[in-house]
């Protein structure tokens, strides 16, 4: 009898971060500890949204397919639910962006990376036009997404988040932030609605 939940898991980090993301960390070291049958991949993503979505739409071509499920943070979160339209995969989202081409037009320029300082890219404003054109016009299926959502983030509307994911499972937080530093608090909710349980 094959273990519960998916056997491969995506997770996708927010705008500047990286596989280091501490989210990414701590469900990564979750899945080395209790269920190491399950394939782990949090790639890097490159600044531009449709390079990054053929990335991941590439690696998941070569997944069994239902057999897998996505997670995303932020950005990620957006990226998730792109993954999840076009594959029909459960999805988690923690606090998901909605409208990366409004609001990251601030961000066009040269960056610098969450996690390393001294590594730079380029943001270009045609990045924006490719969010536009990928954005999915409406969440489908609402009963495969799982939200976790703080009215406390300080970067995005929790308002926003919630009416986009309206009719999905839904983590309201009084407070917490938008890096969700509360995440172990939340994790047993993640892993239950991704029917992830310990190997016994």
């Amino acid at each position: 009898m094959s273990a519960p939940g998916p056997s491969h898991l995506l997770y996708l980090h927010g705008f500047r971060s990286s596989p280091r993301s501490f989210k990414a960390v701590r469900l990564q070291q979750w899945l080395q500890q209790h269920r190491p049958d399950v394939h782990w991949w949090c790639p890097q993503l490159p600044p531009s949204p449709r390079e990054a979505l053929a990335l991941v739409m590439q690696r998941l071509a070569g997944w069994p397919a239902g057999r897998f499920a996505v997670l995303g943070s932020s950005l990620g979160g957006w990226y998730a639910s792109c993954v999840a339209e076009a594959t029909g995969c459960p999805a988690v989202l923690l606090n998901p962006a909605v409208h990366p081409a409004r609001d990251l037009r601030p961000f066009v320029g040269e960056l610098t990376a969450y996690h390393d300082p001294n590594e730079r890219f380029e943001f270009k404003a045609a990045y924006l036009d490719e969010f536009s054109a990928l954005q999915p016009p409406r969440l489908t299926r609402l009963e495969r997404y799982f939200a976790v959502i703080a009215k406390g983030d300080e970067l995005l509307d929790w308002r926003e988040m919630s009416e986009r994911v309206q009719g999905a499972h839904l983590r309201l937080l009084e407070g917490s932030d938008h890096g969700l530093t509360d995440f172990d608090d939340h994790l047993p909710a993640i892993l239950n609605f991704l029917q992830l349980t310990p190997t016994p």
